[in-house]
């Protein structure tokens, strides 16, 4: 089991993930490919001392790239859409 610490990798800050916070209060983060929800869902209210409600994850694979005659790949990385409990919010997405 991954550390705490490992588990949640950044948070996630795009035009899509931003509105999905007005929208439902979804908060997204880059987290461990090998991470779990229930994990996941533990990290989150340890570092932010908030309670979840909801724990969503999806697999992105890397894309492949070309620089010149040079073929490779991107990482591949996995994201978690958060939802928390009425009343509850993260400091860091409230600059936004």
């Amino acid at each position: 089991m991954p550390n705490i610490h490992e588990i949640i990798i950044r948070p996630l800050v795009t035009e899509k993930s931003t509105a999905a916070l007005e929208r439902d209060g979804a908060y997204s983060f880059v987290v461990a490919k090998d991470a779990n929800k229930v994990q996941i869902a533990q990290a989150i209210e340890y570092l932010f001392n908030v309670k979840v409600r909801d724990v969503r994850t999806m697999q992105y694979r890397g894309k492949e790239r070309r620089m010149g005659r040079y073929i490779g790949r991107r990482p591949t990385w996995k994201k978690a859409v958060v939802k928390l409990r009425e009343g509850d919010s993260i400091e860091i997405f409230e600059g936004v």
